[in-house]
């Protein structure tokens, strides 16, 4: 089993190939070559930056369509901007489409963000922060519902497809933070930096068979 870490760029790339290989003694692959992701029996979808760039970046590696290829054959992990761009648009720098696999809006947080108390909060959201399960999941698997993860984002996702959630999130306002369907799972925080949950994570993924 090789497990393939899309490489366009942009993204922690380096922190969650190091992550993977923690939890696995099968190859962990970064690469940008299209053949080599066909190849990998599991892909993972990492990214950072702006929704823009990180398009650009896909398109410019040639990277647009293996990814979708990926996304509907084999179990697919996206990580923080490698789920915003799996949904339909972005509003971040002035509107981006995106991918278009999920369908959902990725919205910016605001800058009067404020707690249930009145305390205004900052953006971008960062830091250690709970996910409620919304619904089971193989990804789940021996991660306590509650269990706090690491996040670093300024825009939020906002789907009207709610059977596409599997987690939750509050930070001044509820969001969605975790969605799958069949053999793609996708979350806004970043497991590779979320201790013990997040490693639980990712070693549940590197032994999953895409069933949900």
């Amino acid at each position: 089993m090789t497990v393939a870490v899309i490489d366009y760029g942009m993204g922690n790339l380096r922190s969650v190939t190091k992550a993977l290989e923690h939890v696995t003694d099968e190859p962990v692959l970064l690469s940008s070559d299209a053949d080599a992701i066909d190849g990998a029996e599991r892909v993972v979808f990492p990214g950072q930056g702006a929704a823009r760039d990180c398009m650009k970046a896909i398109d410019d590696n040639g990277l647009r369509e293996v990814i979708l290829r990926a996304a509907t054959e084999k179990p697919f992990l996206g990580i923080c901007m490698g789920m915003q761009v799996l949904v339909e648009h972005s509003e971040e720098n002035d509107g981006t489409d995106c991918l278009g696999f999920f369908p959902g809006r990725v919205r910016y947080f605001g800058d009067e963000l404020r707690d249930a108390g009145g305390q205004r909060l900052k953006v971008p959201h960062m830091g250690w922060n709970q996910v409620r399960q919304t619904r089971e999941h193989p990804l789940w698997q021996g991660i306590a519902d509650g269990s706090r993860f690491y996040f670093v984002h300024s825009y939020y996702l906002e789907t009207e497809s709610p059977d596409i959630e599997v987690g939750h999130c509050e930070y001044g306002r509820g969001f969605t933070c975790a969605i799958a369907r069949d053999n793609v799972f996708a979350l806004q925080c970043h497991p590779e930096k979320s201790a013990d949950a997040g490693l639980r994570l990712l070693r549940n993924f590197v032994n999953w068979d895409g069933q949900a």
